[in-house]
């Protein structure tokens, strides 16, 4: 199951809005086929495991990483291909979160007498597609907030400047961090600030030459709720899609010069603070653009709101060894609190150097909103 988990990683980059998974088949001690799902659309793990090992097929026990589909979609059902191979037992890391699966297939496999387990290094598969599971079991996808930031916690300059303030090994893991998601979110305050285009230079992924390459860039996603976005913007020139979310009450020559320049637009509800109703944006990310994880690269005010919203599953600090001073722009604005029974907990999942900087990963501690949020 290792090796299979190794195997479903190849596909991190290119496999979205698919899980990525991975299959090793075995018999008699001896590994007889492997494979990974590469692509949407392409053959899942099982069918090129199988393809590999031919005839070996029969007899063998297959790992696999995510349970055996059983419905049709852009391809068949790999729970038929095993059973048709002659495979005598499955062993998957987890069950399919997938409504259209979830359980089915490893039921057609014990129907056809094959014995099957479920549960093997379950915890690296489930971390492997964070993603997709959000977005089956909760009808949201996973957001990751990415922030670069100096020792004492600021952004910018007051002025807005804002580069370097990590190094290239930094720069290399937020390229990484865009390639392996659906969608890049932002502000139109900082798009406008910066010009951002929100795309993967695959130039500076650093992958090796055996590794995939990335085949689409990431749906690059504005909140834009009066349509103040320029049509002469960066990130509309760039290959993929821009979708610009908005609420009712923007002008229609806005609009009109907005999908000139090739944008999509949605519009959305709006909260009570008359800005775009956060939830309502990523339900529609899930639900109608397939968007498994999102990678929010945003200013203080949007970063603050998607926090006391409870929509930030992950958080991706950059810390460079510098200090920028009182006045420059903070990591997160967090209006309200005056006390320290106030606070936002963090937990912290993993600290580690990159070059001169260092990342750290941290989440929300599950008490954000409860006891907190009735001080």
């Amino acid at each position: 199951m290792s090796r299979a988990l190794i195997l479903a990683r190849r596909g991190l980059y290119t496999t979205q809005p698919n899980p990525r998974v991975g299959c090793v088949l075995v018999r008699d001690g001896h590994c007889v086929g492997e494979g990974w799902h590469e692509r949407a659309g392409q053959p899942h793990a099982e069918i090129n495991a199988l393809a590999m090992a031919g005839d070996a097929a029969n007899g063998a026990t297959a790992y696999v990483t995510l349970e055996p589909c059983s419905h049709y979609g852009r391809t068949g059902p790999c729970a038929d291909a095993l059973v048709a191979a002659g495979v005598t037992r499955v062993i998957a890391a987890m069950q399919d979160p997938n409504p259209q699966v979830a359980g089915n297939g490893m039921a057609r496999l014990k129907a056809a007498g094959i014995e099957v387990q479920v549960g093997l290094l379950e915890s690296e598969a489930r971390a492997l597609n964070a993603g997709y599971i959000r977005r089956m079991s909760g009808k949201l996808p996973f957001v990751r907030l990415k922030m670069a930031m100096s020792l004492d916690g600021r952004t910018a300059m007051q002025s807005g400047e804002s580069q370097w303030i990590t190094g290239p090994f930094a720069r290399r893991e937020v390229q990484r961090l865009r390639a392996r998601s659906c969608a890049v979110m932002s502000g139109v305050d900082s798009i406008i600030a910066d010009d951002s285009r929100l795309t993967v230079r695959a130039e500076q992924l650093g992958l090796a030459d055996a590794e995939p390459r990335v085949c689409q860039q990431p749906l690059r996603v504005i909140l834009d709720s009066r349509l103040r976005l320029p049509p002469n913007a960066a990130c509309l020139r760039e290959p993929g899609r821009t979708l610009i979310a908005t609420c009712e009450g923007y002008e229609v020559e806005r609009r009109a010069r907005l999908e000139a320049a090739g944008a999509d637009l949605v519009v959305l509800p709006a909260g009570s603070d008359g800005r775009i109703d956060l939830a309502a944006l990523l339900a529609h990310l899930a639900r109608c653009e397939q968007v498994s994880e999102v990678l929010l690269e945003t200013g203080a005010t949007l970063a603050g709101a998607m926090l006391d919203a409870q929509l930030v599953d992950e958080m991706q600090l950059f810390v460079a060894p510098m200090l920028l001073g009182g006045d420059a722009r903070p990591v997160v604005e967090l209006p309200g609190l005056t006390r320290m029974a106030q606070q936002r907990p963090l937990e912290i999942r993993d600290i580690r150097a990159l070059g001169n900087d260092w990342r750290i990963t941290a989440v929300p501690c599950p008490c954000l909103g409860s006891e907190l949020s009735r001080e």
